[in-house]
């Protein structure tokens, strides 16, 4: 064996011997203060362990003193250098000691040294240090400063007597970092900091508020290099045991992946925080605030979105209408449909939730919208009464505030003219909570110290008998009829039309568990106002034609008309948007132009034209202008195929503009809008293979994956940043028949419920290669209603015509596929489909309502 194995082999076992002297009780003069500052010597109590690495084969072996080490020499020489000296800090004692002992044992490799300064904390058992020097090395690489036992007191707990008194909490942190002896560690500031910190908390679970505490900590080192662990004891929580306790180290990349309120707000669900192709480059406002909204008399709808148009107002003057933007919504949720809490004897409550970027201080927000609630018909009632509508801050960046005096925060029967951010009542509303999920799950909300996604979750797992909260979909009312004067505040902004009618769609994240509303599943009935339509050619091309067959739907059980004038076939040829303006239009005024024989007639039903006029309708294009003059007309809904996009594929400037238009269209006229997956002409562009990294074992998931990725990115882009469209007003349509495969089809409507559904476990772990799309970190379409279109498509056809053995497979035309329409739309509902478009209204309205009833 050679001469450095030997010698490594020796080392190797050195480096399991220690000797160590623990706890040596010392008195050290720093010129530094104790629990307060002071530049006199003051002789305090220190505690010091010093251990190094030592090869005691030797002595072990032959058990003779000259081989040992003389523990008391270690401990008089260390006693003999205090008593001599004075030192600025403690670092500098630190590094007193390992310079004696490096001195004193040449021959050891590494010395630790940990000291404790047991009387300089205000509110802790100790103060102390604790480094590592190996011999080869300089100095230190790391040191680790510690705090023992700091004592307070902070609300923490779930239960009601836990949040009512403080408990008493034992907090233990350490911070390793770099090693560094540019200022001395200002432990007096970090300790008050914590303290204070922990004294003024509202936390239901110890996780939370130690990552809280940790957070705190590493805001005042600001150091890269930080590591700090925490552990936070509760002394009272189990009477057989001393304390439950958590432990968590945290460094400042952990809380870079929890969003504060502007980085929620703002990021989309990819990585990113805003996309590069965003349609604002508006620079944005410095603050940014969390609004919920709710109303429960009048046209409920029509006053939020009043509401909303009024916040935007230049100046924040409702008067003059003049200044600088100082508040932009840059983000909503989705809609929901709420039963009263408190006062239970009035009407359902439409709630929602909105983020704005704003230059106005809190008091000034809040005086603001005290404004608005007022210009949209706020009348004082009683406390928890109905009201025409309500804005409140619920969060500002990441403020705490408190208006009230000290003296008058034990009660929250005393808000009337006070403000508080977060809201008081914030973690037991689910009205509040769950629009704000939609928006900012991630945000730690400020003195509790939980997520919004914790904090709805832990408050869904409550039971409850109150109705189950359910999305809704209000449609305007088009035409707009005609007004006399107006307002001041209506004659600045686009109009706001009245309530048609409104579609309800459950919720499924964390659904409460209250009683749910049944599931109903829309039926849109497809008009095509075309010559060359793919499922029933021209049949519908003119005016009594197309009359007919809308009477005929409604009368079957459509919910809704979908009227196109553009056929999307594969070689359909081209037409000009003055041409597919006269095929739409017309019919769309035809429709409503019914309405003259809204008179009922006995036993007070009303005739099927009256019916028909009554209906919702909606535009398939994908073009503003006609979007626009149709939705004047009388639609009340837009389905676009592009997606905003427009028709060329892959995007280009042109695209951009398209976007633009189309968003601001629907944005002005406040109307529901459907947003399909598609990529170009439908029979091209199906290669989805840049997504096979999603696939599952069986290699299914790819198809997917891009729908939610590409989708995704659209639908981000139209609902958030300045002038984006409202969330409740988007419904997805995953493009079954577009740029698809047969296969790819097929794996469309079968796994279609997750294209709208959280991260599947198995997604959530799925990491997209550096060369693809960046994958979003959350599904960006889960939650949105889903639409179905899978009616006559080609792809059934492709399915039909293969044999199987005993059938040999047959060619057939469009019209000819409503059985195997029947299936797609079963598997459709099955999946959670909100609508489905179809063609046979009456015989497919029979599936669905057996689906509905199979699947409810």
């Amino acid at each position: 064996m050679s001469q450095s194995k030997n010698k490594s082999t020796k080392d190797a076992i050195a480096h399991r011997d220690y000797i160590r002297v623990n706890d040596l009780a010392l008195t050290v003069s720093f010129s530094d203060g104790s629990r307060w500052p002071s530049t006199a010597a003051q002789p305090q109590p220190v505690v010091l362990t010093f251990s190094f690495v030592h090869d005691v084969t030797n002595a072990a072996a032959t058990d003779d003193l000259t081989y040992s080490v003389n523990y008391s020499t270690l401990a008089s020489g260390m006693r003999t250098i205090v008593e001599a000296e004075v030192f600025p800090s403690l670092e500098a004692f630190a590094d007193r000691v390992y310079q004696v002992y490096a001195a004193q044992y040449t021959d050891v490799p590494s010395f630790t040294v940990t000291i404790s300064r047991m009387k300089t904390l205000l509110y802790g058992a100790a103060f102390g240090l604790e480094i590592t020097k190996q011999v080869t090395q300089p100095r230190p690489a790391e040191e680790t400063f510690f705090f023992r036992n700091i004592i307070g007191h902070a609300i923490i707990g779930i239960h009601a007597h836990e949040r009512q008194r403080k408990q008493r909490v034992r907090v233990n942190l350490s911070i390793k970092r770099k090693f560094s002896r540019q200022t001395p560690f200002n432990f007096r500031i970090l300790e008050q900091r914590i303290f204070d910190f922990v004294e003024e908390s509202k936390f239901l679970t110890v996780e939370a508020f130690a990552s809280e505490v940790a957070r705190t900590t590493l805001a005042f080192l600001e150091d890269e290099s930080a590591a700090v662990t925490v552990q936070i004891s509760k002394p009272s929580a189990v009477i057989d045991a001393e304390s439950a306790e958590v432990e968590v180290t945290r460094t400042l990349q952990d809380f870079r992946s929890t969003p504060s309120i502007r980085d929620s707000a703002s990021t989309t669900a990819s990585s990113s925080r805003r996309a590069p192709s965003s349609p604002s480059s508006k620079k944005s406002l410095p603050h940014i605030a969390a609004i919920a909204i709710g109303a429960n008399v009048g046209d409920r709808f029509s006053n939020i979105e009043f509401a909303l148009r009024l916040l935007e107002a230049p100046g924040a003057d409702l008067e003059r209408w003049n200044g600088p933007p100082c508040v932009a919504v840059v983000d909503t949720s989705f809609m929901y449909e709420t039963a009263p809490m408190y006062v239970e004897d009035q009407p359902n409550f439409i709630n929602c939730a909105c983020m704005v970027e704003t230059s106005l201080e809190p008091r000034a927000l809040l005086s603001f919208l005290k404004r608005i609630e007022s210009a949209v018909g706020r009348m004082e009632t009683f406390r928890n009464g109905p009201r025409a509508i309500d804005l409140d801050i619920v969060a500002y960046d990441s403020l705490v505030m408190d208006t009230r005096p000290d003296a008058a925060r034990m009660t929250l029967d005393n808000l009337r003219g006070e403000l508080l951010i977060p809201h008081p009542r914030l973690t037991e509303r689910e009205f509040v909570l769950r629009p704000l999920a939609d928006m900012i799950p991630e945000y730690v909300v400020p003195s509790v110290g939980c997520t919004v996604e914790e904090l709805l979750s832990t408050l869904m797992r409550q039971p409850s008998d109150a109705p189950a909260m359910h999305k809704v979909i209000p449609f305007p009312r088009y035409p707009l009829p005609h007004t006399g004067s107006q307002s001041p505040h209506v004659s600045r902004i686009p109009r706001v039309p009245p309530t048609a009618t409104y579609w309800t769609h459950p919720v499924t994240y964390h659904p409460s568990k209250g009683k749910q509303v049944p599931r109903k599943t829309y039926i849109m009935a497809t008009l095509n106002a075309t010559p060359d339509s793919f499922s029933d050619g021209s049949a519908h091309y003119t005016l009594p034609n197309a009359l007919m067959y809308a009477t005929s739907a409604v009368a079957n059980g459509a919910n809704i008309i979908d009227i196109g004038g553009y056929s999307t076939r594969p070689g359909a040829a081209y037409v000009s948007p003055e041409e597919e303006f006269t095929r739409v239009v017309p019919v769309v005024q035809a429709i409503r132009e019914e309405s003259s024989a809204l008179a009922p007639t006995p036993p007070g039903h009303f005739p099927p034209s009256a019916k028909t006029a009554a209906t919702l309708i909606s535009i398939d294009t994908f073009r503003w202008e006609v979007a626009e003059e149709s939705v004047h007309a009388g639609a009340n809904c837009i389905n676009d195929v592009c997606a905003f996009s427009g028709p060329d594929w892959p995007p280009n400037d042109k695209s951009e503009t398209h976007f633009a238009k189309m968003r601001q269209v629907c944005r002005d006229l406040a109307v529901p809008v459907v947003l399909m997956h598609s990529r170009g002409p439908a029979a091209e562009n199906k290669d989805y293979s840049a997504y096979a990294y999603a696939a599952d074992e069986s290699g299914r998931g790819a198809v997917l994956e891009g729908v939610r990725v590409e989708l995704g990115a659209r639908v981000e882009r139209a609902v958030k940043g300045p002038g984006g469209i409202r969330r409740w007003f988007v419904i997805v349509d995953p493009g079954i028949g577009f740029s698809k495969s047969l296969e790819g089809n097929l794996e469309l409507l079968r796994g279609a419920g997750s294209v709208v559904a959280e991260y599947s476990p198995r997604l959530q772990e799925v990491v997209a290669p550096p060369s693809a799309k960046p994958r979003p970190k959350r599904n960006p379409l889960a939650g949105y209603p889903l639409l179905i279109g899978a009616s006559r498509k080609s792809f059934l056809g492709a399915v039909l015509q293969q044999p199987d053995g005993h059938y040999e497979g047959r060619q057939t035309r469009a019209d000819e596929r409503d059985w195997a329409t029947a299936a797609a739309v079963s598997c459709a509902i099955q999946q959670g489909a909100s609508v489905v478009r179809v063609h046979d209204v009456l015989h497919l309205g029979d599936v669905v309502r057996v689906g509905s009833a199979l699947w409810p």
